[in-house]
């Protein structure tokens, strides 16, 4: 047990203690949010590229097999960039790391403006994720070293940004479609959004914080504890949750819902909205809530949501379950990130890379079975497999909170502690 792990008992309570000396204060300075605004940068061209891929499968003809590749180059990058986030960080520094993401988008959007054919937009994709791993490592990273106990509400206020963004993106992209410019003049707003960011970090001459380095282990030599690893596979269980609904709920409301394509497709956003609200209130609630609590009562929520959104047949109640979903979703990878980051105290880069593989595991496989449950089932039947996911998420929270609660040799089972390899 090493001194360094007293920043992990203060962010990680266990589930059955909500018992805490300190409230722990989050301060909005320029750091953060630049921080916040790098993030939601990154946030808009996300969950603006989701809508570009129908348009672009029109533009090249493909099947909607092979225009899916999109969303498989997004994993692959994410996997790419896991790889390489914690030696690029560590030899350019962790701010130009994140400059070089930004960099990267806007070098993206570009290729997107000329490129065409198939292989080179799935291309595209890929590049896009790994830069925009980059950023969202490096935030995360950055983060958690700047506000320590107050990490996991920055965090979540960080999320929420993000997720304004990613609710403004496809108007803006229904936008200008709609009024004949295209979804690549739309996407370059991002480039514009870039710049705006570089000029307020030039005026207002913040640097990132740095990664915090041990007198007494040299970074990223320190072996990860068990509770670091826990929460990987307690992210890729939440990952899951997340992709499943985001590509398949849209289906279950045209064949269970009974609504139309249109109106289904549009009806999504009621996920995002709920996400938005989750992490804007959960960046004051994670202040007086711990978190592994907080993150039990999301999972609650969740499933609560799924029911709701499962069993309705009229096209407002299972919209208003889905409300309900992205309040559950909004704060589980903001709070599990924070949980894993607070693990691997003075390995921040480190932690925050390897963080990547679960998101890209969740992505990547749990798509894959519900759609071969689907396959035999239907989707509505298939959906059942959501509640799996959450069941497992909070057995293995359960599992973290027991693993904090244990106590050091000679030390009474009721003092809280936690046991770092």
């Amino acid at each position: 047990m090493c001194c360094a792990t007293a920043r992990f008992s203060t962010v990680c309570e266990s589930a059955f203690s909500g018992y805490r000396e300190v409230v722990p204060r989050l301060v909005h300075d320029r750091i953060t949010l630049l921080l916040y605004l790098q993030l939601g940068v990154w946030g808009f061209f996300l969950y603006g590229f989701g809508p570009v891929v129908p348009l672009l499968r029109d533009e090249q003809g493909v099947t909607a097999a092979q225009a899916s590749l999109h969303g498989t180059g997004l994993a692959v990058g994410i996997v790419i960039a896991g790889f390489i986030f914690s030696p690029v960080s560590r030899r350019l520094g962790r701010g130009p790391t994140i400059w070089l993401g930004l960099a990267g988008v806007a070098l993206v959007i570009g290729i997107l403006w000329v490129a065409r054919p198939l292989p080179v937009t799935v291309g595209a994709a890929v590049l896009a994720s790994v830069f925009g791993s980059l950023i969202v490592n490096g935030v995360n990273a950055a983060l958690s070293d700047h506000h320590a106990a107050a990490a996991p509400a920055a965090l979540s206020e960080a999320n929420a940004t993000a997720a304004f963004t990613g609710v403004v993106a496809p108007l803006v992209v229904g936008g200008f479609v709609a009024a004949g410019l295209g979804w690549r003049a739309a996407l370059s707003l991002v480039a514009v959004l870039i710049l705006v960011v570089l000029l307020l970090a030039a005026r207002w001459r913040v640097p990132v914080p740095a990664r915090p380095v041990s007198a007494s282990v040299p970074v990223g030599t320190a072996p990860l504890p068990r509770p670091y690893w826990i929460t990987l596979i307690l992210l890729a269980a939440t990952s899951s949750i997340e992709v499943c609904f985001s590509l398949w709920a849209v289906e279950v409301l045209r064949t269970h819902a009974g609504m139309a394509s249109g109106p289904a497709a549009a009806s999504f956003a009621a996920v995002l909205a709920g996400m938005f609200a989750g992490r804007l209130a959960a960046g004051r609630v994670a202040l007086h809530v711990p978190t592994v609590r907080l993150l039990l009562l999301s999972l609650g929520l969740t499933l609560a949501g799924f029911a709701v959104f499962w069993v309705a047949t009229a096209a407002w109640l299972a919209v208003t379950g889905l409300f309900v979903v992205g309040l559950g979703m909004a704060v589980q990878y903001p709070l599990v990130i924070s949980l894993a980051l607070a693990a691997a105290p003075g390995q921040a880069d480190r932690a925050s890379g390897l963080t990547s593989y679960p998101v890209a595991f969740g992505f990547g496989v749990a798509p894959v079975i519900l759609g071969a449950l689907a396959d035999r089932s239907g989707t509505h039947t298939a959906f059942l497999v959501l509640p799996a996911f959450i069941a497992a998420a909070v057995l293995l929270t359960v599992w973290l909170a027991r693993v904090l609660a244990l106590p050091k040799v000679g030390e009474p089972h009721t003092e809280i502690v936690e046991q770092v390899a």
